[in-house]
């Protein structure tokens, strides 16, 4: 007998055990028992031998021919949980619904249709949540609705570059929604984790349509002649009714999609993408990956000495050139003139760009210098704090400056997309400053998902605005003031800014309109992928048309130069 094996003890009394089914009778027992030779009186039984590792729970050995690191799970297989159950019937009807009315919605341009098409693939996903036991939590409420916020800058706004900043970001807060992730590698990954479920979610999806097409055939194909009837009908009286009254046909006809045989090809693509996202979707609210299982290694502590004089060096020379900054600034026109032989608008140009990456570089600065602070000794803490908040508050400084040389750059050439934008970026940069401060007196636990709700509201803040608008007013502001206007570059924006640029005199007001009335001439989008914006600038000029096309004799000084400077030898600078 093998040592590792050992008898399992018969119980003293008590009835036998009752047989399971499909175990052997009596009959059998008896048959088989004739076939083991007698054993010698006195000598117990010897045991059959079974293998060790069938009488510890059935287990197999493991496999000779694998490696022994693959023996342990892998990090994505213990981030992700297990497979969900079978998509349920509503889900599966959801992602359906999305798929019909991505095809049908999304291929005449963005507008409020977006925020139509998103609303059943939201519905199936929380459907998916609630089937695997999911409970609703505030961060993730307001991923989910700050997401479909952000869907309203389409319907709200015609410039496409706001619009598209609040399409992405409402992909990423929709993905956050699902995973549910708070340290800053899963929040990270999680705007991005929808990508990981498109392939889970096909097959999720095809499981479970095969699942109901061979258990439910009768019932299906019930639905399927329910469908059928109902859409002969509708094709067959709405033919009649709008033949028969033409007010009628104009309303069917506005309210209806075109479906016409030559864009057949791209909306079965926008049927694909709506039925592989609303899957996706579906199936990472079931069985979403925590990428918070995913940990980054804390650097190695430093000393003192070795940490803090680099970080102070460098708060120093911030103390040093802010000091410069405020006296240059502060002293006005003369004091740049005498301090720096530039013109004040150049002065401007000079330095914005420098500093904004100056203040780029002062958050990596931040995150490398908590990686390797020190934290071994009482203080150490009291020490980070205050280096690194100082190098904060200087930084907020660098910010104001930065800004406030953009207002003086924008007071001398104008406002532009461009400048725009990146004034924006380094207002966000100042608020991300301000949050790490606050995280380092109350905790940096909420740090990463502030920081990402502070993206989402500046980026839906910004579509909100109007950034084409903006610009238009204040241009047409900077002509009132001094007369000079850049017109090539105005009549470029979109309808968004035809409320600005039709308070201007002619025939500046039909030079800055005539391109943006051809275009709205010529663009019959329904009213699902129209804005807001559009619709408001097509009535403005319906009831006061542009002019017809002449010269435009608009100064380039309003992008380009500036009057005030007299700098004539200044170079046209569209950014």
């Amino acid at each position: 007998m093998s040592d590792h094996m050992s008898e399992t003890p018969r119980p003293a009394d008590g009835p036998e055990p009752s047989e399971p089914s499909g175990q052997p009778g009596t009959a059998e027992r008896t048959a088989s028992s004739k076939a083991v030779p007698p054993q010698p009186r006195g000598t117990a039984p010897e045991p059959p031998k079974v293998p060790g590792y069938a009488q510890h729970g059935g287990q197999y050995p493991p496999n000779p021919w694998r490696q022994g690191s693959s023996q342990k799970a892998s990090a994505l297989s213990t981030l992700r949980p297990a497979a969900p159950a079978a998509i349920q019937g509503a889900t599966l009807c959801c992602v359906v619904v999305t798929a019909i009315l991505s095809a049908l919605l999304l291929g005449d341009g963005l507008g409020v249709n977006a925020l139509i098409v998103a609303v059943p693939a939201t519905l199936g996903a929380c459907f998916a949540a609630r089937k695997a036991g999911r409970r609703l939590r505030p961060w993730t409420a307001l991923w989910a609705l700050g997401g479909l916020g952000l869907l309203a800058v389409p319907a709200l706004r015609d410039a496409g570059w706001p619009v598209f900043l609040a399409v992405v970001s409402a992909i990423a807060l929709g993905s956050l929604a699902l995973h549910g992730n708070r340290s800053w590698l899963g929040v990270f990954l999680g705007s991005l984790g929808l990508f990981s479920a498109i392939a889970d979610g096909l097959a999720w999806g095809g499981r479970g349509v095969r699942v109901r097409m061979t258990g439910s055939r009768g019932r299906l194909g019930v639905v399927l002649r329910s469908v059928a009837v109902a859409v002969v009908l509708l094709i067959v009286f709405g033919a009649l009714f709008a033949s028969a009254d033409a007010a009628f046909a104009d309303v069917l006809g506005d309210l209806m999609p075109d479906v016409s045989l030559t864009g057949s090809p791209w909306r079965l693509f926008l049927f694909l993408v709506g039925l592989v996202g609303a899957l996706a979707a579906a199936y990472a609210a079931a069985a979403p990956i925590r990428w918070d299982g995913l940990t980054v290694r804390q650097g190695k502590a430093r000393g003192r000495l070795e940490w803090a004089l680099p970080l102070i060096v460098l708060n120093l020379l911030f103390a040093v050139f802010i000091a410069v900054q405020l006296t240059v600034l502060l002293g006005g026109y003369d004091k740049v003139m005498a301090e720096t032989d530039l013109s004040y608008s150049a002065y401007a140009r000079q330095g914005f760009w420098q500093l904004l990456w100056a203040t780029v570089l002062t958050l990596l600065v931040i995150a490398l210098a908590l990686r390797w602070a020190p934290r071994g000794r009482d203080g150490d803490r009291t020490l980070v704090r205050s280096v690194l908040g100082a190098l904060c508050l200087l930084t907020l400084i660098v910010v104001a400056s930065a800004l406030r040389r953009m207002d003086l750059y924008v007071d001398a050439y104008g406002l532009t997309r461009l400048r725009m934008s990146v004034a924006a970026v380094e207002l966000w940069l100042g608020v991300v400053l301000v949050l790490i401060m606050a995280a380092g007196v109350f905790g940096a636990r909420m740090l990463p998902r502030a920081v990402a709700a502070s993206a989402a509201v500046g980026v839906l803040a910004f579509g909100l605005i109007s950034p084409d608008g903006l610009i238009a007013e204040q241009n047409v502001q900077r002509y009132r003031d001094d007369h000079s206007i850049d017109i090539d570059y105005l009549k470029d924006l979109s309808a968004d800014a035809v409320p600005a640029l039709d308070t201007l005199p002619e025939p500046l007001r039909s030079c800055a309109l005539t391109d943006i009335e051809r275009s709205l001439r010529t663009d019959d989008a329904p009213w699902y992928a129209t804005s807001w914006g559009e619709a408001r600038a097509r009535d403005i000029l319906k009831r006061n048309p542009a002019g017809p096309a002449q010269p435009c004799t608009g100064s380039r000084t309003g992008i380009g130069g500036s009057d005030r400077d007299g700098d004539e030898s200044d170079p046209y600078d569209p950014y």
